[in-house]
């Protein structure tokens, strides 16, 4: 998967298209993201003992890794992410519309 936790992504398709956020959590089996602020819905909670209050909270839902674009570091659009070996041997992401790293 070319999305890492940290990395700022815009939503490309779906209720929240246009939207942008940085992912806080990543299922690499299920190829799916967790973005902040994007594809939040509610759940109606039960008071347990870790959380004396019930009630609606919102909850951000996963979302398809394949929804969401990298934002380019130099430029601020959408782009694809390639790979590059550094000359220390080390595997490097980049971006693909400007070559710049991310």
């Amino acid at each position: 998967m070319k999305i890492k936790k940290g990395d700022k992504v815009v939503v490309l398709s779906g209720k929240d298209r246009g939207k942008e956020g940085e992912v806080s959590f990543v299922f690499p089996k299920d190829g799916r993201v967790i973005v902040d602020g994007v594809n939040i819905s509610k759940k109606h909670q039960r008071p347990t003992r870790e959380t004396m209050q019930g009630g609606i909270i919102d909850k951000e839902m996963p979302m398809s890794a394949s929804n969401v674009a990298v934002i380019s570091p130099q430029d601020g659009k959408p782009t694809r992410v390639g790979y590059r070996i550094a000359n220390d041997g080390s595997k490097v992401r980049i971006c693909r519309r400007t070559g710049a790293d991310l």
